[in-house]
């Protein structure tokens, strides 16, 4: 019998131990906040241990400042998404360094945000060049199941388990219940396949990439 133990044991050294790699992928939520939306989101990211990273719009932080200082008393990530919604791609340097400054001005204290995300996702030599004196990297994304034409929370969640990868930036908005429900689905499935969710900055940090201001990611 000992014989026996003793070979089952070094069969076992001898067969290699792969660690299952890391999956990282960070959930971007638009346009808010939005009131009962974004707090239910809140709610659910709470409930799970989940960091998420917020693209604030000025006007909408004028109606709900006290959620958009909950978003960062949870330790959540607030980027810029401009004041008014408008395209970025469309202004001069002076309206959008207008609607940068108005923006920054609201939020919480102590907010110091590391990406822009321009409405729509649409650049111009401009905003880049606007961001880079402002500090500040541009957001894209690399998985958009458009959940903002959409009232079919399982259509949008099956979308991104279907396409997403370690390093991808997940668009999504806190702008409706459906939106809300896939958000919360798609972290139950991935977490349960492996994937970890952290913020936008701290994908990157994890993968080793220092966010250069005025250049544009879309993954990391």
């Amino acid at each position: 019998m000992q014989r026996i133990f003793a070979l089952f044991l070094c069969m076992c050294l001898a067969c290699p131990v792969y660690a299952r790699a890391e999956k990282y992928v960070a959930l971007t939520f638009d346009d808010g906040p939005s009131g009962r939306y974004t707090r239910r989101l809140l709610d659910g990211l709470q409930a799970r241990d989940v960091q998420a990273t917020f693209l604030l719009c000025g006007y909408r932080l004028e109606q709900y400042p006290k959620e958009a200082k909950r978003i960062f008393d949870e330790g959540h990530e607030i980027g810029l998404h401009g004041f008014s919604h408008r395209s970025m791609a469309d202004m001069d340097s002076e309206q959008l360094e207008r609607e940068l400054a108005d923006t920054l001005a609201l939020l919480p204290e102590g907010c110091r945000p590391v990406f822009l995300r321009p409405p729509g996702g649409k650049s111009s030599k401009i905003l880049e060049n606007g961001a880079k004196r402002a500090g500040l990297g541009i957001l894209s994304w690399s998985v958009d199941p458009k959940d903002w034409a959409s009232a079919d929370a399982k259509a949008i969640q099956e979308t991104v388990i279907r396409t997403v990868r370690d390093g991808d930036v997940i668009l999504l908005h806190d702008m409706s219940d459906s939106s809300v429900d896939a958000a919360l689905s798609i972290i139950d499935e991935l977490t349960e396949q492996g994937f970890t969710f952290v913020t936008a900055a701290e994908l990157a940090r994890l993968k080793g990439i220092t966010i250069q201001p005025g250049r544009v990611y879309t993954r990391f």
